[in-house]
């Protein structure tokens, strides 16, 4: 299949109380060991990129692998430009073929914020492409946020719909207590303001910050309205120890295609883990739509 805007499959996924996994990639055998995942799983899958892979790797070489990978399976998949903070390089992935972008302007002032997401979203919108946003901020690996600093970090229920209603988004990402990375202890998460913005905010949600999370408060936060969630550090980590491993066991190897490969089968293994945790496994009467079976 061609990419697709995975726009349609967030929003039947909020109909249906479960969750599009979106999984950060960084290389061919990454994006490799994510879709293969998703082909076993029967499970539409997004592909995510940050800015930092982008630079890495090369806009067009990222989007090439995938598109290439993507036409040759029965799932939809989708290209999706995570936590972007560039209106340039928002421009150079959908140049590239992208058919979803973050654009995150959560550290700007609230009107700063609203003004550039707009100007995203105009030119987005004028070619296809679904935006997402965020309201409020999701914390690093190491951040020491005091009590007070950390709940004036979270999103507003009312601020969340003004901000959707002024911006014209499409999907929204809130902060209810994630971060980005691993923790050091169990993430509490702020399900009753969860449920809150879910009353006031139709468009899906999205939970950023998941890896670490438990299964129970990622299915809770599935349950409350989340339609999206988002992977990165869960795949980075076993791909790195399966890579180690392989040394350790072999140090005189050098064969990229051997510690590569077990890296894929490492990431391949969380895919799956992941994907049945949203719940957007065996999703045929989806696949249907997309005339992939």
């Amino acid at each position: 299949m061609s990419l697709v805007n995975p726009l349609y499959l967030i929003k039947q996924a909020q109909k249906k109380g479960i969750a599009i996994p979106a999984f950060n990639i960084h290389n061919m055998e990454t994006v490799q060991g994510v879709i293969e995942a998703a082909v076993e799983e029967k499970s539409p899958v997004m592909i995510a990129t940050t800015p930092g892979t982008l630079r890495h790797a090369g806009v067009s070489c990222i989007a090439n692998i995938v598109k290439t990978i993507a036409t040759e399976v029965n799932i939809p998949v989708a290209l999706h430009l995570d936590h972007c903070s560039s209106y340039e390089v928002i421009v150079q992935a959908l140049r590239n073929g992208y058919t979803s972008v973050m654009i995150d302007a959560a550290e700007l002032p609230y009107e700063g914020n609203v003004s550039l997401v707009k100007e995203v979203v105009k030119m987005a919108h004028a070619v296809g492409v679904a935006v997402e946003a965020e309201i409020g901020r999701i914390g690093g690996t190491e951040d020491d946020l005091s009590v007070d600093e950390r709940e004036a970090s979270l999103t507003i229920p009312a601020e969340a719909k003004d901000f959707m209603e002024a911006t014209g988004i499409d999907t929204l990402a809130i902060a209810i207590g994630t971060a980005h990375g691993m923790y050091q202890g169990e993430p509490k998460l702020d399900f009753d303001r969860l449920s809150a913005i879910k009353e006031l905010v139709e468009i899906p949600l999205v939970l950023h910050g998941a890896s670490g999370v438990s299964d129970d408060s990622v299915r809770e936060a599935i349950k409350r309205g989340i339609s999206k969630v988002n992977i990165a550090t869960e795949l980075k980590i076993p791909l790195a120890r399966s890579i180690q491993k392989y040394f350790t066991d072999n140090p005189e190897g050098n064969d990229p295609r051997k510690y590569l490969g077990l890296g894929r089968e490492a990431v391949k293994k969380v895919v799956k883990e992941k994907i049945r945790l949203c719940g957007s496994n065996n999703l045929s009467a989806i696949l249907e739509e997309y005339k992939c079976y």
